[in-house]
């Protein structure tokens, strides 16, 4: 090749880089954040349920995740109540001086929530998960991936999407990503007739991939509604008739990777507003399998709900708080789980001035249920 060729030949290139932006960057360092073997512990945080408080709580949760050094926030799900009016919402200023009718809640929910919470969290990336509250009429899940594509489509997971099938150019509420020789994937559990035969043959691709693949330690599997029979069991999967039998299907899947293929696996979710460690120490698991490591972590604002009869069995367990999970992954892919409880000390002081004092203090002390779901 000619020397004047060469320089067009890199004149071309060069272009193309430029004309792709911000994509090419941002596509590069996803498949160098994946690629990467950690040398040092590192941090992500994660809860759900930010329903009736969580204009409040949210942006305490992005500070603490900040200050921890996270490099992601994990949303499991339920993110306004939408059935009737977030409290936190009605006590917005431009609110409380015109209150607001339920046609025009319903269309500034999901908005409120991409500005008062997703937004605290400025750059820090943020990965975001469907609950049931995503599909009470008028809302759908359709209306879901629509609203939230900018989050379902985010470069890391676009590329990982494309990876596993490059002719796959359809957002769904279900996804994974692989960070550091972990394979974090997050599932679609929000109505009765999940998992479906098509979330199901993806999931167990995933699977198949991960346990063929060497440089996969550790899965973390997070979701809305916990598997079945877990202490959480009357408010989980085994609601339904499609959710039991998928979701125990799931949870052999994931005993027969951990136990035969001697990958580490965590199972995350939320739903049940309140805080546990070791949710699937039950009778059931421990003579149908074994017991993952699982927990729950519905506690980013939503109506704190009272602990289930048998809430002894978990290694821990906590209502009428607010938090947020903080894990630090280790260089082999163990992963420590710490609950980082929140006070009205920890609420910036920008929420707490536009919200007042009084509000905050009504969130802490009398956002509660006393009856169990």
């Amino acid at each position: 090749m000619s020397r004047r060729n060469f320089l067009i030949v890199i004149a071309l290139l060069a272009a193309t880089i430029f004309a792709a932006g911000p994509f090419f960057f941002s596509h590069v360092s996803a498949v160098r954040a994946q690629e990467q073997s950690p040398s040092a512990p590192w941090n992500f945080a994660v809860s759900g349920d930010s329903r009736n408080c969580g204009d409040v709580v949210m942006p305490a949760i992005a500070a603490g995740a900040v200050a921890h050094h996270a490099a992601f926030y994990w949303h499991l799900g339920d993110l306004r109540k939408i059935y009737d009016f977030d409290e936190d919402m009605q006590h917005e200023p431009e609110h409380l001086s015109k209150p607001m009718t339920i046609s025009e809640y319903e269309q500034i929910a999901w908005p409120d929530f991409i500005t008062s919470q997703i937004n605290s969290f400025g750059s820090l990336p943020f990965f975001l998960g469907i609950g049931n509250h995503e599909t009470i009429a008028p809302k759908t899940r359709e209306l879901f991936v629509q609203q939230f594509a900018d989050w379902l489509d985010e470069p890391v997971l676009r590329e990982q999407r494309l990876r596993d099938d490059p002719a796959n150019h359809m957002l769904e509420a279900y996804y994974h990503w692989i960070d550091r020789g972990v394979d974090f994937i997050n599932l679609d559990n929000a109505t009765a007739d999940q998992f479906d035969n098509a979330q199901m043959k993806w999931f167990e691709g995933v699977l198949r991939h991960d346990t063929d693949n060497d440089e996969i330690h550790t899965l973390i599997v997070g979701m809305h509604e916990a598997l079945p029979d877990s202490i959480s069991a009357g408010h989980s999967m085994n609601e339904s008739a499609q959710g039991t039998e998928s979701g125990l299907r799931a949870y052999l899947d994931l005993l027969k990777i951990q136990n035969d293929a001697h990958k580490r696996v965590y199972v995350l979710a939320s739903h049940s507003h309140y805080y546990m460690a070791n949710i699937f120490n039950t009778d059931y698991w421990r003579t149908h399998g074994g017991v993952l490591p699982g927990w729950i972590i519905g506690t980013a604002g939503a109506v704190r709900y009272p602990l289930p009869p048998n809430y002894k069995d978990a290694d821990a367990a906590e209502t009428n708080v607010y938090g947020y999970l903080l894990a630090t992954v280790q260089p082999d892919g163990q992963i420590q789980f710490t609950f980082e409880k929140l006070a009205t000390s920890d609420i910036p002081a920008p929420v707490t001035q536009r919200f007042t004092s009084a509000f905050v203090g009504w969130c802490f002390a009398q956002n509660s249920q006393t009856a169990s779901p």
